[in-house]
């Protein structure tokens, strides 16, 4: 049974399993702690396939198994490294006294469907970035990104002239329609930080430390990204990416876009 405990005792940082398999949608894991936070219950693991909220990308969905329980995960965040996998226990309304013990060994599996429609969106963002380079945009610098279904964008720092945004807004999707149809491998790995910053054009945001081993996402062979989240396999698999619109206010550019079902 979750215990009332918030501060349950002290645990490392979660295993990502996602950061080496972002394809993976099944794992094992310990069971390290289970407790109520905020009057949900919380299941802290050694490792974990799901993908906690952040980065603009949503959480990912799905269920813990173990020996005599099953945990439905409904939301996944992480905290200084650990992460926290909030949701119920299946009938555990019903007084049966469901739950996990310390130390047992469970079975993860995320929502295939969920987790493919947020690495197509996620990827849509990235694909975007080189678009925006490609049609004579690179002194846009990205910032923002959400990718959420209910309206993802990219926001850039730096303008488009108001008489050529429409034109751009054109060339954009024109660019993101031929790579995709050309598609390319989506590459994601943690690299040394020197090699990192060469994989991403010679150098990385200052927010990265210099000492420590940043993980890359590369479309094919332009220039990757600083990013911990998940992706397509190939860029074909975005499938359709519409440039809905684009604001610039206050010395921001927002791209605002959709991917078809």
């Amino acid at each position: 049974m979750a215990t009332e405990a918030a501060t349950a005792r002290p645990v490392g940082p979660t295993r990502l399993v996602y950061f080496d398999d972002m394809w993976a949608l099944r794992s094992a894991a310990t069971v390290l702690a289970v407790h109520q936070e905020g009057g949900r219950v919380a299941v802290v693991l050694d490792a974990t396939v799901f993908y906690p909220q952040g980065g603009g990308q949503p959480a990912d969905t799905g269920a813990i198994s173990g020996a005599g329980a099953k945990f439905l995960v409904e939301d996944v965040r992480a905290k200084d490294g650990v992460v926290f996998h909030y949701g119920r226990f299946e009938g555990a309304g019903e007084g049966c006294g469901h739950g996990f013990k310390e130390g047992e060994s469970v079975s993860l599996e995320v929502d295939a469907e969920r987790r493919s429609l947020n690495s197509r969106l996620h990827s849509a963002g990235h694909l975007l970035d080189i678009c925006v380079s490609n049609v004579g945009l690179s002194y846009l610098e990205p910032g923002k990104g959400y990718h959420f279904p209910d309206g993802p964008f990219v926001e850039y720092k730096g303008v488009i002239p108001p008489d050529q945004i429409q034109d751009k807004q054109n060339e954009l999707e024109r660019e993101a329609k031929r790579l995709i149809s050309e598609g390319a491998k989506v590459l994601a790995s943690v690299f040394p930080y020197e090699e990192a910053a060469k994989l991403c054009g010679g150098s990385l945001p200052s927010y990265i430390s210099k000492d420590s081993t940043p993980r890359i996402v590369k479309f094919g062979e332009y220039p990757g990204g600083a990013c911990g989240g998940t992706h397509v396999v190939d860029i074909s698999i975005i499938n359709s990416l519409k440039v809905t619109n684009i604001r610039v206010k206050k010395g921001l550019t927002k791209v605002s876009y959709s991917i078809s079902p």
